[in-house]
């Protein structure tokens, strides 16, 4: 029988996460942790042990696909793992990444007021503003708040369909965060090898 690790439980930390960004949106900001835990071991350990260890969001949807069986349990379409999918993706989710660091400069800046709302798929508006007490933190602030509960949210939602209509982690063969850390740790082991 495997042995359970302290942190074979951080999909306790992805529920976490969006239950208090809920309540509050200034926990977004917790969410950097995810961003930048991952890069830093790849960089550091050139290796993808954030993704094969601590993920809770990979552990999250294999326990909601394999325990629960809330999973179809069917191989994904060979394109959804394919090179070109998961750099487009990466693409595609960098510049949404790079329009919300834009908009929270245009709060910040003065140039444009705060949305206090949550787009789902980058597109539906959810007006969120039960989640926020205005005036609390200067709007840029509460700007980035919203925009990365966005972004976070979303990708969860993408992850949970395709768990649903494949296997647990299909999220995980195009994730960006693995997608970018895997390049990285290409990139360092190259130099390393180069090095010997």
């Amino acid at each position: 029988m495997k042995k359970t690790r302290w942190y074979d439980y951080l999909w306790i930390w992805s529920i976490l996460y969006f239950a208090l960004g809920f309540f509050n949106i200034f926990f977004a900001w917790l969410g950097m942790i995810d961003f930048l835990v991952p890069i830093i071991i790849a960089i550091v350990g050139g290796n993808k042990w954030f993704c094969n260890n601590l993920c809770g969001r990979g552990q999250l949807f294999n326990l909601i696909g394999k325990k629960l069986k809330c999973s179809r349990n069917k191989p994904a379409p060979k394109w959804i793992a394919s090179k070109w999918f998961r750099y487009g993706f990466l693409v595609f989710f960098l510049t949404m990444f790079g329009n919300m660091i834009f908009q929270t400069w245009l709060v910040g800046s003065g140039a444009s007021s705060l949305k206090e709302a949550v787009k789902l798929f980058w597109t539906f508006r959810v007006p969120w503003s039960w989640a926020y007490s205005a005036g609390k933190v200067p709007d840029w602030v509460a700007q980035f708040s919203f925009g990365f509960y966005s972004l976070m949210l979303t990708s969860a939602l993408i992850g949970l369909i395709v768990m649903a209509l494949y296997k647990p982690r299909t999220w995980c063969t195009f994730c960006p965060m693995g997608t970018m850390t895997q390049s990285i740790c290409k990139i360092r082991n190259k130099d390393t090898e180069s090095a010997i």
